[in-house]
Parts: C-alpha cells; structure tokens; sequence
C-alpha cells in the first residue's frame, strides 16, 4: 500500500516526549510531501494550539481539531468548518456530568473565525475547574455563562481520577446527546457533538482531494484516535499508546520516542 495521505495525531505520536517533531520525522513527513502524499494533522488541540507544530514542520497543514469537531487551515489561519454541542445539549451534559460524576469541573472549547480570534473566549471553565495541563488561555466565567453559548466540545474534569473510569461511568448516559472520547488517562473526558470523531474529520478533508479510506495511513496512541486507526486503509498505533489503541490499530510501531511514525513512513519514502 502507496499511502495518498497521512494523517496523524500530534501529542504521544508526531512529537516526542519533548513535545518536538524530531529531525527523523520530520525529514520522513517532507518526503512524504515533496512526493505528493498529502499530510493532515487530526488531533484535539485546539486550533490555536497548532501553529507551534506547523513551525516545527516548516509547513502548514490542514489540521483536524478538538478530536474532529473542527477543521482548520493553519496556513490562512482559517476556520473552515466546526460543528458544536447545542446550548441544550450542554445543559443535558452538564446535568449529567454533576449526578455520575459529583465533584467534577466544567469547561468548554469554543471557536471564532481564526485559531486566535480575540472576540470568542475560546477556552471557557466554570469555577474551581483543575487543568489537567497547562493552559494559559483560560477564562473562568460562572456556571450559566459557561453553558450559554453552543462549544465544539465539553470537557468534564475530576482531578485524580482516571479518564477510563469516568468513560465508562458517563457512556450510558452521554450517547443519546454527544460522544464522548479522552487522549489523557488524567482525569479528563471530552464530549464532542453526536458522530463526530477524528475518522470524520479527515474524511471532510480527504473527500474533496478524492481519496478514500482505504488509501489513508492515520498514527495514532489514545482512545481518541480509535475511530481514525480502524477507519483508515492503515491504522498505525505507536509503541507507547494505550492498549485499546493499539488493539484497534492495523499494527503498533515504535513509540514517539524513537521515531515511531518516520519508521513507518520511510518503507514508502526515503
């Protein structure tokens, strides 16, 4: 198999532990690109969490984010679709969030017209919310606030808690309103808009350049990357992804620390 497109994930897969694209990989994803394969980022960073991997790429390409819900064109720093949860619908979710899972924290990821739009607040929390990373973006508005506008995603957050758990304890009560996924075992569930995923995301990119599953290879290492790795013609897992990853993958790779990706790339372009 002669991959079309590449589609890959971002943390624990095209960057190291270092959060860099290594001079192997990124050597190997040029290639790719200098032959005509197309590359696409799929990932849940938000838009504006991009641009610091497109200049480690030395280009810009289109980039999949908030785990599918948004398509982004880092290169004219345009917004070129984003499907949201409903203001009721949040309101469902939050209502759920707080009887399966008392004590957790709310915030939302919302989207202007760029990845840096200054007019939207972009990332939103509720009172007391824990990061489960760094963000400096974060504006802290009150409960009602926070569920006044639709979002490209819900983040449910209870800090020493392990996501997997919190997945299975809100599944049976989240599928009639969103999906749920999580890329951190952290204590963090994300909830994005009903069908939504990284695989339909990369599927509203590769329709228009005319290719099809079958010639897509898609990287990944967390259950949010499940749905692109048996979606695709190829689903690679890195070495260091989680075991329901790597199960739902075609075939595990090194991990991110060694280059995983470029191994696989370079049986094609060297």
């Amino acid at each position: 198999m002669l991959p079309t497109l590449i589609a890959t994930d971002v943390d624990g897969t095209l960057l190291d532990e270092h959060e860099r694209v290594t001079p192997r990989t990124a050597a190997a994803v040029r290639a790719a690109v200098a032959a005509g394969a197309h590359f696409v980022l799929a990932t849940g960073r938000p838009p504006r969490w991009v641009p610091p991997v497109v200049e480690q790429l030395g280009f810009a390409p289109m980039s999949v984010c908030a785990n599918g819900a948004v398509v982004y064109d880092p290169e004219t720093d345009r917004i070129i679709s984003a499907r949201t949860l409903s203001v009721p619908e949040l309101s469902t979710l939050a209502e759920i969030a707080a009887r399966v899972i008392p004590g957790a924290g709310l915030a939302v990821e919302r989207v202007g017209r760029s990845a840096h739009d200054a007019a939207t607040p972009q990332f939103v929390s509720s009172p007391g919310y824990e990061h489960a990373w760094l963000n400096p973006d974060n504006t802290e508005v009150s409960l009602e606030d926070l569920l006044s506008a639709p979002a490209v995603k819900l983040l449910i957050r209870k800090a020493g808690a392990r996501s997997g758990d919190m997945a299975a304890a809100l599944a049976p009560h989240v599928g009639t309103v969103g999906d749920l996924t999580y890329s951190t075992n952290n204590g963090l569930i994300e909830v994005l808009p009903r069908g939504l995923s990284k695989a339909t995301g990369i599927a509203e990119v590769a329709g228009p350049l005319g290719v099809e599953a079958g010639d897509i290879v898609a990287f990944g290492d967390m259950p949010n990357d499940i749905p692109m790795l048996r979606w695709a013609g190829l689903g690679v897992a890195m070495g260091n992804a989680h075991p329901e990853a790597r199960a739902a993958a075609d075939e595990v790779t090194a991990p991110n620390t060694d280059d995983g990706l470029a191994r696989v790339l370079e049986r094609w372009w060297l």
